[in-house]
This record gives C-alpha cells, sequence and structure tokens, in this order.
C-alpha cells in the first residue's frame, strides 16, 4: 500500500495508460480524481473497475484545452479533497502530417493539450501539495528521435521534457519532485491509430524487429515507472526523464535486425 493516503489527479485517467495507471495507484491504496474529456461510458466502466477493487475516486468532466474547463477540474479537486499529492499528464492528442500539411489549428491544438495544459495544471497543483508531492508527465520517444509525421507531437513532447527541468529547479523548496516518463512503442490505441491509420506509415513490425527487447511495451509497464516515480523510493528523483522504450531509443543503423552472422571481424593479430 505505498500510496495509501494519497489523493491522485490523473487526465485522461479513464483510458489506455492513464486507465492502467489509475488501477495501479487503486490497489496500492491512493484515491483518485480522474478527467476525461468526452468518452462516458468508458469513464463510467473505469470508476466501476476502481470501486471494485475498493478505492474511491471520483470522475471529472473537462476539455484541458480550455483553461477555464482546466481551472475547474481543480476546483474539484479543491472542493473534494482540499490537497492533491500526485499530478499526473497523461492526456494527449495531436494531429500526425508532414511539417508542410500542418496548419494554425493543428499547432494550437498540440500546444493547448499538450505543453500549456501540463504547465498550468502544475502552477494549479503546487498550491495543493501542502503535504510535498509528486508531479510526472508523459513524453515519448519523439521527443529526441525524428521519424515520420511525429514532428507536432515530438516537439511539444520536448518542450514537455525542458518545463520538467525548470520545474524540479523551483517546486523543490516545497518538497515537489518533477518527473517525465518517455515511451516507446506502447500497446494502446493511440500506438494502433498511428501505425493502422496514418496512410503510408510502415509496418509496425519492421519497429519492432529494430526494438532490443523485439515486442512493444505495455500500458502496464508505462504505468509501473509513473507509480515509481510517485513513490517514497523515488525521493532523490527529479527534473529527469526515465525512458520505457524497450531499448528502442539506444540503436542506430545499421541495425542488429539486419545484420548477418557472424558478425566478427578477427583482429590483425588473429589474422
Amino acid at each position: 500500500m505505498r500510496h495509501a493516503d494519497k489523493v491522485a489527479l490523473i487526465t485522461g485517467g479513464t483510458r489506455g495508460i492513464g486507465k492502467t495507471l489509475a488501477l495501479t495507484l487503486a490497489r496500492e491504496g491512493a484515491t483518485l480524481v480522474l478527467n476525461y474529456r468526452q468518452n462516458e461510458a468508458a469513464a463510467q466502466a473505469t470508476l466501476a473497475e476502481i470501486e471494485a477493487l475498493g478505492a474511491k475516486a471520483t470522475l471529472v468532466k473537462a476539455d484541458l484545452e480550455e483553461p477555464q474547463e482546466l481551472d475547474a477540474l481543480f476546483q474539484a479537486v479543491r472542493q473534494q479533497h482540499d490537497r492533491l499529492d500526485y499530478f499526473v499528464s497523461n492526456a494527449a492528442a495531436s494531429s500526425f502530417k508532414r511539417i508542410l500539411d500542418l496548419n494554425v489549428r493543428n499547432l494550437d491544438r498540440t500546444y493547448a493539450l499538450n505543453v500549456r495544459a501540463f504547465v498550468l495544471g502544475a502552477i494549479c497543483a503546487v498550491p495543493l501539495m501542502k503535504r510535498g508531492g509528486r508531479i510526472a508527465v508523459m513524453s515519448s520517444y519523439g521527443s529526441s528521435r525524428a521519424y515520420p509525421t511525429y514532428a507536432n507531437l515530438g516537439s511539444a513532447k520536448a518542450a514537455i521534457e525542458a518545463w520538467v527541468r525548470y520545474m524540479a529547479l523551483e517546486f523543490a523548496q516545497y518538497g515537489i519532485n518533477v518527473n517525465a516518463v518517455s515511451g516507446g512503442l506502447i500497446e494502446t490505441d493511440s500506438l494502433s491509430y498511428f501505425y493502422e491509420q496514418v496512410p503510408g506509415m510502415p509496418a509496425i513490425e519492421t519497429v519492432l524487429s529494430r526494438t532490443p527487447k523485439g515486442r512493444a511495451g505495455t500500458a502496464q509497464e508505462m504505468a509501473d515507472a509513473v507509480a515509481f516515480l510517485l513513490s517514497p523510493e523515488s525521493e532523490y528523483i527529479t527534473g529527469q526523464t526515465l525512458v520505457v522504450d524497450g531499448g528502442l531509443s539506444v540503436g542506430a543503423p545499421p541495425y542488429y535486425a539486419d545484420a548477418t552472422p557472424p558478425l566478427t571481424l578477427p583482429s590483425r593479430r588473429d589474422a
């Protein structure tokens, strides 16, 4: 029960990684406030699963692209609990296009949901963290690696990681740690959409073959990484980006998957 007596707010907390994290924290004693934008059925199903575990949770519908709705979300936390221990910025969305095909709306919406909502959310969260706390945000390997149609979201994730470093410096005096978790290929609806629905995208198997672990990660593996950063064991970790990608981002051409045996050249002395 590492998270007993903790109040956690998770944006986008009723589907995908956010839902998995919510269930993980619920099993370990946390009280949850889960934000969602529009899928009422998914939100109610997640709430039922949490309550079946004997944990407490509330749902707050809010479109985080709208600052007034973000404010209302944190006002609900204040009214219900008057404090906050964990703020997890998980909600994300973007347009997947080549740079020359992006328009103003694509850029503004990606910034509003991914970057601005995280920063404004942290500003709202800090005064509620009266006993110190943890702030965690989701990033991705597109923050440091470039690949087709990901420029809009990848640059937003890079900005998020920069904000994490600055927040860590300023919020440490309040007993608050701030970290990011950067995921690689994680089995979620978003991954399926990116590789199956974006026209011209190569098959996901071609990428998995170049991942040292040889498979996609799971939502639970991401949730476990976030839960660790929220836990007491991470007390001396702040301002960091924890990479959960099965080694994907450490490889470079020529890839092992494209090589063939024997991959050994005799030394000059042995020749």
